[in-house]
């Protein structure tokens, strides 16, 4: 029996990855340094280009905003694969830093950036996975996006 690569748990899944966003600021997505890669903070970049935006608390509910980190976990997957050309390349998450565009009173931000974190378990593993992280809450975020995170995983050379 052949083990399952990332790759093929993401063809499993039939996840539905956007295209990778292009920077919209002066940066790189990823930044591969020895054998780690350090992404961008992304958002909530759905399919049909749009953003998932709102306040967690105000205007989407911790389920919602739960949905908005799966969805920046796909948008990373999808930079990852255009970046290093195949997401076989992770070795594993080393850390995540989560950001919730919250009402102040608000205090499940790891609940929300669960939705990134058990994405990521699905198709790296979980061991492989999950890494270190934090999860905090922002008084505002870019576009007024829900959720921004930023990610370094160890690669495999290229």
């Amino acid at each position: 029996m052949q083990t399952e690569t990332p790759e093929s748990r993401a063809a499993h899944l039939n996840l539905e990855l956007p295209p990778a966003p292009a920077p919209v600021g002066v940066y790189k997505p990823v930044v591969v340094v020895g054998n780690l890669a350090y992404v961008s903070g992304h958002g909530p970049l759905k399919a049909d280009g749009s953003l998932i935006t709102g306040r967690v608390g105000a205007d989407l509910d911790e389920a919602a905003g739960k949905a908005a980190a799966r969805q920046v976990g796909l948008a990373i997957l999808a930079t990852v694969r255009a970046q290093l050309g195949s997401l076989d390349r992770v070795r594993r998450v080393i850390k995540i830093l989560g950001m919730v565009n919250c009402t102040a009173d608000f205090g499940s931000h790891p609940a929300v950036i669960n939705g990134c974190s058990e994405l990521f378990a699905e198709v790296f593993g979980n061991d492989a996975g999950v890494g270190a992280r934090s999860a905090v809450g922002m008084g505002s975020l870019p576009r007024n996006i829900a959720v921004e995170i930023e990610v370094i995983f160890e690669i495999t050379p290229g």
